[in-house]
């Protein structure tokens, strides 16, 4: 066989390797790079333990029922289902520069112990913690440059914006499920007012909620470290990252609340053996 049969193919076989090399990563490359998948697997139990500590503290059902609704919530949302979803609409409105810039973000040293505290917050037992300490911590930062940058933090990663929004549209929707079982259009319609109308109040306990939690997962990162994670979350690739991962688990959140409303609501009802 000639030299030249062989150079051919081996610079064929070269120039597909590179190619393949600074290849821009898939969508589901990015999200398994950052903490988001490992978070959004624990969202129905998150979900749930919120269902069932919200209903148990209203006083209005027994302790039984509060875990029985707790298991419907938990079976209507599904990790994967999630993770589909922000997959699909990173690869729909992210471009390759940006998915690679997020890529290269979460592979740096720094992202990784950011990610890994992330993770740990999230932890659905760790509000317990967050509460706990929430106290302590709100004295030992108050005044200093880590309360100052919360400010920037909230802008950046929308936490705040996006708790109000999914509580709104969770309760709005759990009203219209329960409404179903009546005829009292007024009824709803003064609810559904009443629920907007603490739009106002409800921004400040998010707030509050969130800054807690702020103190808390960033505890054991330095304002250097922060400062950095930032920087990235306001960069045009870590903005628009950021704005889809929300986006899209806000919907993956509220879309399923009307079937679970409902299904709540035939649990209750007088008429149904679970509601006697």
């Amino acid at each position: 066989m000639r030299l030249g049969t062989l150079v051919k193919p081996l610079l064929v076989v070269t120039m597909l390797a590179g190619g393949v090399a600074n290849a821009a990563p898939s969508a589901q490359q990015v999200l398994a790079a950052s903490p988001v998948d490992d978070i959004v697997a624990r969202y129905p139990a998150m979900m749930s333990q919120g269902i069932r500590e919200g209903v148990k503290q209203s006083g209005q059902v027994p302790p039984m029922v509060a875990e029985t609704l707790g298991n419907i919530v938990s079976s209507s949302f599904r990790a994967e289902d999630i993770e589909r979803r922000i997959v699909t609409e990173l690869d729909e409105n992210l471009s390759d520069a940006q998915l690679t810039a997020v890529r290269d973000w979460y592979e740096t040293p720094v992202a990784r112990k950011i990610s890994e505290a992330e993770i740990a917050a999230s932890a659905p037992d760790s509000w317990q913690d967050v509460r706990a300490r929430a106290p302590a911590l709100n004295k030992q930062y108050q005044g200093t440059e880590r309360a100052r940058m919360f400010d920037r933090f909230d802008r950046a990663s929308r936490a705040t914006e996006s708790a109000v929004d999914t509580s709104i549209a969770v309760q709005l929707g759990m009203a219209t499920a329960m409404a179903a079982l009546s005829t009292d259009s007024v009824h709803y319609e003064k609810l559904r007012q009443r629920i907007e109308g603490q739009r106002s109040m409800l921004r400040g306990v998010m707030e509050q909620q969130v800054y807690d939690s702020y103190l808390y997962t960033y505890r054991n990162i330095s304002n250097q470290e922060l400062d950095l994670y930032l920087d990235f979350l306001e960069s045009d690739a870590g903005s628009a990252f950021s704005r889809v991962v929300t986006s899209s688990i806000q919907q993956a959140i509220t879309e399923p609340v009307e079937s679970i409303g409902k299904q709540m609501s035939r649990f209750l009802s007088p008429e149904s053996p679970g509601g006697q």
